[in-house]
């Protein structure tokens, strides 16, 4: 069976003009440079500023990116919310416009309890026929997915689970205590995808790939080789460069970098807000220094 997605997967940027609205133009200019080099699609997550976003315009970012893409390659767009009924109706949304599959966060800001929590996707599971994943990311949520949770939830009918925990020890707990067949398994980091690949993932949600697509891209061609030392130093570049991308709020340079590149990205929402000229040399000097080329 074919898989939904594989390879390296940008969690999409969203484009805004300066005064903070959407810009259509530049979010179509920032996903042509994308394409040529990815797998898929994670729009309106964290990097897609869903958050910052209302349902309307996450509405509208989706829309534009579903009929940009026009099928080169999956869309799975994030429809976490901090309430059910909001994440079921932006779902609903994803599937008429003819997105992918769907992903979520668990709800934000309170703690609920794991079974809440597991009717939370259970609804928006029930709303859909297209493939929903979840995404396990505590930091941003404040409540954690575990293996005996996101088990329950694959014999359910669950797709996939995109795992942002940034630890390699729970990714593999995941890895092997979710088996049904044909899940999917996702880390959402650049950071163990080397690791994580040679067990069993399926693709990776990389941040980096909104700025270097091709070097995340590369490194996914080393693995598919399985040369033991070439993949060593292929990720070795990936964490260097994301180390300089995290040398600021990531975000922002994720902006800063494709602008940096000849492509129109627009501007972050506030409250973030772009860097200083001073910052903004240093990074362009740390990639240079690295060889990476920004024509």
């Amino acid at each position: 069976m074919k898989k939904l997605v594989s390879g390296v997967i940008p969690p999409v940027i969203t484009t805004f003009d300066k005064d903070g609205n959407f810009d259509e133009k530049a979010q179509r200019e920032v996903l042509n440079f994308l394409i040529p080099h990815i797998g898929g699609l994670y729009p309106t997550g964290t990097y897609g500023s869903g958050p910052l976003m209302s349902n309307d315009e996450r509405k509208k970012v989706a829309e534009v990116i579903v009929d940009e893409v026009n099928g080169r390659v999956p869309v799975i767009l994030h429809v976490g919310t901090a309430n059910t009924r909001d994440a079921v109706d932006l779902a609903k949304h994803a599937e008429t416009i003819g997105a992918s599959a769907v992903a979520s966060i668990p709800p934000w800001y309170y703690k609920y309890p794991e079974g809440d929590i597991m009717n939370y996707f259970r609804a928006i599971m029930k709303a859909v026929k297209i493939p929903v994943l979840a995404y396990n990311n505590p930091g941003a949520a404040g409540n954690a997915l575990t293996v005996a949770m996101v088990k329950t939830l694959a014999e359910e009918g669950l797709a996939g689970l995109k795992d942002s925990a940034f630890d390699l020890v729970t990714f593999m707990k995941f890895l092997t205590g979710v088996d049904t067949p044909g899940f999917l398994h996702i880390p959402g980091t650049e950071a163990i995808a080397a690791p994580a690949i040679q067990a069993g993932a399926d693709a990776v949600v990389s941040g980096l790939a909104n700025g270097w697509p091709e070097i995340m891209a590369e490194l996914w061609e080393t693995l598919q080789r399985n040369d033991g030392r070439e993949i060593g130093a292929a990720q070795l570049r990936v964490i260097m460069a994301r180390e300089v991308m995290k040398s600021a709020p990531t975000l922002v340079v994720c902006y800063e970098v494709l602008r940096m590149r000849g492509v129109n990205a627009g501007y972050p929402r506030l409250p973030y807000s772009m860097l200083s000229d001073e910052k903004r040399a240093s990074i362009k000097k740390a990639f240079g220094d690295m060889g990476m080329k920004f024509a």
